[in-house]
């Protein structure tokens, strides 16, 4: 079996090359007819800096990514999605094999409870527009969560941030949360900088200074491989 080294602050971690790490990434599109959708900002970035990361790592990595403007990653399995439905399916049928989930994706809460399969003009477009919701894929990810499986949420909030990551993290089971506050201006959605902070169990907590995106990936991936194999060992 292969490994690669990790620095920490406290050692060196050897991390088995056979770890299998599986990261959502982007925006889901919930489509209202042939030509307008639901969606958010996000940009992919953050996901795609964390695959990265984990691939430079050694690890064998399964990116689930819906609609982004990025350039594919060498050496990263990529599965696209448009949906939140299709990210769902997707993430469930993956999450079975994966050792360490990391679900970066800006999922739509709502979807339009009817689909048009004809362009709506101006004139018979609804001024209300009945929506649904859309399933909480990393709750239901953490229902499944068997031992030894490692789960990490992102919380993009805009007031109470800490407050709202922290209770987060404990209704959906996670293990690892990071949390960043898209109201800036200067980090965020499709910036290529980032700040955030990692929280974890029994009140754990670390901030990583703004940052471009690659270089915040690498430290929360060390940092959350660090707290793991430490506990592991």
């Amino acid at each position: 079996m292969g490994s690669c080294y990790l620095s920490s602050s406290l050692s060196i971690l050897k991390i088995p090359t056979t770890i299998r790490c599986l990261i959502s990434a982007g925006p889901t599109r919930e489509w209202i007819d042939p030509v307008r959708f639901i969606s958010n900002p996000s940009s992919g970035k953050m996901g795609f800096a964390i695959a990265q990361a984990a691939r430079n790592l050694g690890m064998s990595v399964t990116l689930v990514s819906g609609p982004v403007a990025l350039s594919p990653l060498h050496g990263v399995d990529t599965i696209h999605v448009e949906t939140a439905i299709d990210m769902k399916n997707e993430m469930l049928k993956q999450f079975e094999h994966a050792d360490l989930t990391i679900m970066t994706a800006a999922v739509s809460d709502h979807r339009p409870r009817f689909q048009s399969e004809h362009k709506l003009s101006k004139d018979n477009f609804p001024l209300s527009l009945p929506l649904e919701k859309n399933p909480d894929i990393l709750k239901l990810l953490g229902t499944q969560k068997k031992p030894g499986q490692r789960l990490v949420g992102f919380a993009a909030e805009t007031e109470n941030v800490m407050e709202t990551a922290r209770k987060k993290l404990i209704e959906k089971k996670l293990d690892w949360i990071v949390a960043n506050d898209v109201s800036r201006i200067d980090q965020g959605f499709s910036s290529d900088l980032n700040e955030v902070l990692l929280l974890g169990p029994n009140d754990f907590q670390k901030r990583f200074n703004l940052a471009e995106k690659t270089i915040i990936a690498e430290e929360i991936l060390n940092e959350i491989c660090s707290l793991w194999l430490e506990k592991a060992h």
